[in-house]
């Protein structure tokens, strides 16, 4: 056999065996048609009023009032760190135990202050 026909063959030979084992095991492209993409429903994206953060209730938080760099954080008692929105009213705690009010940003892990109080005992 002569070297180019050898390589014709292996060629088609693995065209072949891609084209049984596509019939055999399935298209990843099977079930997928230009319609059905076409016809799909958009994703709703959220709107710019709507809140990306559910932040409906308010939460007590208790730990120790820190400064982190130039902002001020709340560390809980299972070394958790939450920085504070309101660096005016946690300036006087800093280093004191206290009990945090306000709306939990899980995503941020940023507590939007509504109050803050030393906490007893």
């Amino acid at each position: 056999m002569q070297p180019i026909k050898r390589w014709t063959y292996l060629g088609l030979s693995l065209c072949l065996l891609s084209f049984a084992a596509v019939q055999a095991w399935g298209s990843p492209f099977s079930g997928i048609s230009a319609a059905t993409v076409l016809l799909q429903e958009p994703q709703q994206q959220p709107q710019p009023d709507q809140p990306k953060h559910d932040m409906a209730k308010s939460a007590t938080f208790t730990g120790t009032i820190a400064k982190d760099g130039e902002q001020y954080v709340l560390r809980d008692s299972s070394g958790g760190v939450y920085k504070l929105d309101d660096s005016a009213r946690a300036k006087q705690f800093e280093g004191k135990a206290v009990k945090v009010t306000g709306h939990l940003d899980m995503d941020a892990k940023l507590i939007h202050v509504e109050s803050i109080e030393g906490a007893e005992g």
